[in-house]
């Protein structure tokens, strides 16, 4: 009966570490709760990932922000961000602060600068299927110029 008791326990320690360790969940679905600090990118080849991974730097910089997503498309630049929690109230003011140091950087690109959840989980969810193939360029082209009407409608 003891030895039942014993195997059935380690039996049950290793379902369990098995199951954690084979987890294959994709950073959009922990978005919300989490630092995913997705890569940038660009939705055409060759099209500027340089200066993209510098905008990364520079959204890296505000204290403020613990995560970002940015994605550069042909005519415009998603910046969507996460915020410290007791940096809430300060949300606007970041956001202006961000926009206003983009836009003096990068004075020929067009930001659209958002800290909206939504959003944030939506440019995740884009990078992931860029990366891993399940969008061609024209197609993730296509999807940020959703999401950015989406921001659009959201002010």
């Amino acid at each position: 009966m003891v030895y039942i008791i014993r195997l059935m326990i380690i039996a049950s320690m290793i379902l369990m570490s098995s199951c954690s360790q084979g987890h294959t969940e994709e950073d959009s679905q922990l978005a919300l709760m989490k630092a995913t600090n997705p890569n940038p990118t660009v939705t055409e080849k060759n099209n500027g990932q340089d200066k993209v991974e510098e905008i990364e730097k520079k959204v890296s910089n505000f204290n403020e922000i613990y995560d970002a997503a940015i994605i550069k498309g042909k005519e415009a630049t998603l910046v969507v961000y996460k915020v410290k929690h007791m940096q809430r109230f300060n949300m606007k003011k970041i956001e202006k602060d961000l926009n206003k140091t983009l836009e003096e950087d990068y004075p020929k690109e067009n930001f659209t600068v958002s800290s909206d959840y939504k959003i944030f989980l939506e440019a995740v969810r884009l990078i992931e299927r860029k990366n891993n193939g399940s969008y061609s360029d024209k197609q993730a082209e296509k999807r940020l110029n959703e999401i950015l009407k989406m921001t659009s409608d959201m002010k």
